[in-house]
């Protein structure tokens, strides 16, 4: 599989998957009103609308604030697209798809609904994680294969003999 197909691939999962688990818990249960449901000490399904970005910042409350972050959102995944498909890696153009497909999944959030829904919250004692969804999960997954990656060697094409080719 090509590194561009790769990243289709887990563009197209990570925005399936996010938007099923959004609607299946939001339409599907009675999560909005019985919440919240626990597993274990550490963590739980909640129903949080975040209307910003990243971790709640940059909150909108009107409908400017909540069209410039779709916008921002599309066109990020868009020049993520176009970085993916000049991607010489399987790793970068994975991570590039995670990434974009999380945004895309979160775009689609903020237009239909003016928010994210979030509802993955993870907790030990008194710390607390943010409360996150599978599109935020897939762009944190991306960002650490984009670091790995930068972290990686670069490969090269050439053959080892075209390497110690006398130039002309």
């Amino acid at each position: 599989m090509t590194p561009f197909r790769l990243g289709l691939a887990a563009l197209l999962a990570t925005l399936v998957l996010d938007q099923v688990s959004k609607l299946g818990l939001y339409f599907g249960t009675d999560l909005v009103l019985t919440q919240p449901w626990r597993f274990g000490p550490y963590a739980e399904l909640v129903v949080v609308w975040n209307r910003g970005v990243s971790y709640g910042l940059f909150q909108q409350d009107g409908s400017i604030g909540r069209w410039l972050l779709v916008g921002l959102s599309l066109v990020a995944a868009l020049g993520l697209g176009i970085w993916m498909a000049r991607a010489p890696s399987r790793l970068l153009a994975l991570s590039l798809g995670l990434i974009a497909g999380g945004a895309l999944g979160n775009a689609v959030d903020r237009a239909a609904y003016g928010a994210v829904f979030d509802f993955v919250h993870l907790h030990a004692g008194t710390w607390s994680w943010y409360v996150f969804n599978v599109a935020d999960a897939a762009i944190v997954a991306g960002v650490i294969g984009l670091i790995l990656d930068g972290l990686l060697p670069q490969r090269t094409s050439a053959k080892p003999a075209e390497k110690n080719a006398p130039l002309v």
